[in-house]
């Protein structure tokens, strides 16, 4: 029986869980949200990180019933995401493994997303849609590493998102994609984007580029609804990671697709997904939003993975790495 606490901060969600064998005993989450037409900075988001860290893990510790003793290894991401954040939840763990005398594992947070799917999920090999704010990746499991088969060659699909929501000035409350998603499901009319798909790799930044420019002189003559922006960007970037992800499946003859990372919410991806993978007689996993989204209990989830293989880190080296790539890691958990 192994209990692991595990801590998230690379990004504008701070999210601290405990998982105990598999089970799920707590996992709170605190958000940086930025003002509407803004995106959250490092030195802002770091400073939230650091004001809510102390109350999240009382919480934490609270929901779970646990003690500091009952802890058997301390769990944190090492990256990818932004250094401040990342920086300031590594410090806190590295005290906290000093002062309760615990080992420290340093995870991948790709990887967490992927491990977290595939436990609340229940798919044993699938090929995963990671889709994120600062990640886009194509991946399937071979010969002991979590292999990229495609990925954005740009910026990601949930930068792009929420970049095009700046432009229409949209609540970031609770996140700029899910209000683009709610604004798109009245949208009626496609708007002709550029669609951009180079191999097994997707594109995201020239068609950003060409609604950003666009936008306002739509809306003025009428020509379009912010609606029927949100419907069009979504429509478009969607089915470009759908077609994608079905040349993946055939590459691997996988017939399981889980879709992960804070995008991976999206109910009409999920279903454009689920309808590809119906024509491949193959199933659709994804998770809600108390897993998608970054959060602690995945960090955990990948971290007893990881130490249950004799996988931990010295306090010296509980360092972090904004660019830590999922196939870096060794997966010797799967047989």
């Amino acid at each position: 029986m192994v209990i692991a606490l595990g801590f998230e901060g690379s990004a504008n969600k701070l999210g601290i869980g405990i998982i105990k064998d598999g089970q799920v005993l707590a996992n709170p989450r605190s958000t940086y949200i930025s003002p509407p037409g803004q995106g959250f900075l490092p030195r802002d988001t770091d400073k939230h990180h650091q004001n809510k860290i102390h109350e999240l893990l009382g919480k934490c510790l609270e929901e779970s019933q646990c003690k500091p003793e009952d802890i058997d290894v301390l769990c944190y991401t090492k990256g990818p995401g932004m250094g401040a954040p990342l920086q300031s939840v590594a410090i806190v763990v590295r005290t906290l493994s000093q002062l309760w005398n615990k080992p420290i594992v340093a995870v991948n947070h790709c990887i967490a997303h992927i491990e977290m799917g595939k436990l609340i999920t229940g798919a044993k090999n699938p090929t995963i849609l990671y889709v994120s704010g600062g990640n886009t990746q194509i991946i399937a499991y071979s010969n002991g590493r979590y292999r990229i088969f495609g990925e954005t060659i740009d910026i990601a699909v949930g930068n792009c998102l929420d970049r095009f929501a700046r432009v229409l000035k949209l609540s970031n409350d609770p996140s700029p994609g899910y209000n683009i998603e709610q604004m798109a499901k009245h949208g009626k009319k496609l708007a002709p984007l550029p669609y951009v798909v180079k191999g097994m790799d997707v594109s995201f930044s020239g068609l950003l580029s060409f609604i950003e420019e666009r936008t306002d002189n739509w809306l003025k003559k009428g020509e379009y609804t912010p609606e029927d922006l949100c419907f069009s960007i979504q429509e478009t970037i969607f089915a470009m990671l759908v077609e994608t992800t079905e040349r993946a499946m055939s590459n691997t003859t996988s017939k399981e697709v889980l879709i992960v990372g804070g995008v991976g919410c999206n109910e009409r991806l999920q279903k454009m997904m689920s309808g590809m993978a119906q024509e491949r007689g193959a199933t659709l996993y994804a998770t809600d939003e108390r897993y998608c989204i970054d959060n602690g209990a995945m960090i955990a989830q990948a971290g007893t993975l990881l130490f249950q293989n004799g996988h931990l880190t010295p306090v010296s080296e509980a360092t972090i790495t904004q660019r830590f790539r999922t196939d870096e890691v060794p997966v010797d958990w799967i047989e």
